[in-house]
C-alpha cells in the first residue's frame, strides 16, 4: 500500500482546499467559515452522517464500510484553527486576515483528512465505521477536551483514535512516531510578587520586587536541575515579566511573572507544580516580599498506546517505505491527548521538508506531503478494519 494513486489524482483539488483554508485562517473556537466549508465538502462526498457544532464548532463525519461484521469504529482527527501571527511567507495564497495565519499546518491536516474522507466514501473498502473528526481550538483552547465532553466517544462509539501532525525537518512524506510519551503535559503558572514600592534612589526604604522577581526567575531553574531525576524531562520557562510601573526611577509595588511548565511523566508534573510554588513563595519571603502562585494544569501528556503505535507505524511504513520509530518526544503540548485518554490510539508525524518551524511567521505547509498524509489516514481505516476474505 504505497501512496494511493487516487490521492495523486486528487492532489490539485486537495491543494486548492488547503490554500483556501490558508487564505482564510480563524482562531480558537471561531472557526465558523472553516467548519462550514468542511461540513459542506463532507456532505458533497456522500458521507452517511455529518454533524456540526460538536465541542462548539467541531465537525464529525461518519463513513460506513461495505460491511460491519467487525463492529469496529475508528476515529481520525485533524485540527482546524490558526495562530495570532502576522504571515511572512510571501505566498500568493497568504492569509487575508491581518494578524492571523496558519503557522502550524492545521490547514494541511484538515485538507489531508478531507481527501481521505472523499476516498473512503468513494471506495468503502473496509469492514466497520470510520469517523472523521475536525477539531477547533487546538492552540491553547482545549478543543479536543470540548469535543470529548460533548459526547464524541459515546455518541459515535469510537474505539480507537489516530491523529497526525506535520513536522518540518523531516523529508516530505516521511513518517516518525514513538511508543509512549510523544508530547508533553503543558501547564502554565502566574506568580504575583508584592513588596513595598518606593523611589529608586532609596532602595533601603522599599522591598524591591524587581530584585525578588529576578531571584525567583533564576531559582526556578533549580526545580528541574535539582528536583527532577536527571534521566527524566522537565522544563520551566518564565516568559513574561510585568510591573505596575513604567518609570525609570520607581521601584514597583507589584511584579507579575507568567510562564509554562512541561513534563512527560505524572510524577514530574507534580514535582514541577510543588517546586514552583515552594521556590517562589520562599524566595520572596527571604527578601521580605510575598509571592502568590496560581498554577493551572493544561493539556496532559500525549501518550501513544503500544499496540496502536505498531498499527500506525506499519501503515506509515507501507506508505513511505520506512518509519523513524525512535523520534525523540517533544516538550510541546497537544490536546489530542484528551482523546487518547479516552480510547487507545496513536499520534504520528509526517515530514514537511526543509521549511521554517511551526509557529514561525515564515512557516508554510508543503502541499507535496498531502498524498502521503491522506494515504496514511485512509490506510489506517483499511488496515484496522479489513474486509472479510
Amino acid at each position: 500500500m504505497p501512496v494511493k494513486n487516487r490521492f495523486a489524482e486528487l492532489l490539485p483539488e486537495i491543494t486548492a482546499w488547503r490554500r483556501d483554508f490558508h487564505q482564510n485562517p480563524e482562531l480558537d473556537y471561531q472557526v465558523h467559515r472553516t467548519a462550514g466549508r468542511v461540513a459542506e465538502l463532507l456532505r458533497s462526498f456522500g458521507l452517511d452522517e455529518v454533524a456540526e457544532g460538536v465541542g462548539r464548532t467541531g465537525v464529525v463525519g461518519v463513513i460506513r464500510g461495505r460491511s460491519n461484521a467487525s463492529g469496529r469504529v475508528i476515529g481520525l482527527r485533524a485540527d482546524m484553527d490558526a495562530l495570532p501571527i502576522n504571515e511572512q511567507t510571501g505566498a500568493e495564497y497568504a492569509s487575508k486576515t491581518p494578524g492571523v495565519m496558519h503557522a502550524c499546518g492545521h490547514d494541511g491536516h484538515t485538507a489531508m483528512l478531507l481527501g481521505a474522507a472523499k476516498y473512503l466514501a468513494e471506495t468503502r473498502n473496509f469492514d466497520g465505521t470510520a469517523v472523521v473528526i475536525f477539531q477547533p481550538a487546538e492552540e491553547g483552547g482545549a478543543g479536543g477536551l470540548a469535543m470529548v465532553r460533548d459526547g464524541l466517544v459515546e455518541r459515535w462509539g469510537i474505539q480507537e483514535f489516530y491523529g497526525m501532525h506535520n513536522m518540518p525537518g523531516y523529508p516530505v512524506g516521511s513518517f516518525a512516531i514513538r511508543e509512549g510519551a510523544m508530547m508533553a503535559a503543558a501547564d502554565q503558572f502566574d506568580i504575583v510578587i508584592t513588596g513595598k514600592g518606593g523611589h529608586a534612589a532609596k532602595p533601603h526604604e522599599a522591598v524591591d520586587t524587581m530584585l525578588v522577581a529576578a531571584q525567583v526567575i533564576v531559582s526556578l531553574q533549580s526545580v528541574v536541575a535539582r528536583n527532577v531525576d536527571p534521566l527524566k524531562s522537565g522544563v520551566v520557562s518564565v516568559c513574561v515579566v510585568q510591573s505596575d510601573s513604567t518609570a525609570h526611577n520607581v521601584i514597583p509595588q507589584v511584579v507579575k511573572l507568567k510562564g509554562t511548565a512541561r513534563s512527560l511523566a505524572p510524577e514530574v508534573r507534580d514535582q514541577l507544580e510543588e517546586g514552583i510554588r515552594r521556590v517562589a513563595t520562599h524566595t520572596a519571603a527571604a527578601f521580605g516580599a510575598m509571592a502568590e502562585v496560581t498554577y493551572e494544569r493544561g493539556y496532559p501528556v500525549t501518550m501513544n498506546h503500544p499496540e496502536a503505535t505498531g498499527f500506525a507505524a506499519e501503515v506509515a511504513r507501507q506508505v513511505a517505505g520506512a518509519v523513524d520509530m525512535e523520534m525523540e518526544p517533544l516538550m510541546a503540548g497537544e490536546d489530542f491527548s484528551y482523546m487518547l485518554n479516552e480510547r487507545p490510539g496513536a499520534y504520528i508525524f509526517v515530514g514537511n521538508g526543509d521549511t521554517a518551524m511551526v509557529h514561525h511567521p515564515a512557516y508554510d505547509f508543503d502541499d507535496n506531503a498531502i498524498p502521503a498524509g491522506s494515504s496514511w489516514y485512509a490506510g489506517m481505516i483499511e488496515a484496522r478494519m479489513p474486509l472479510p476474505a
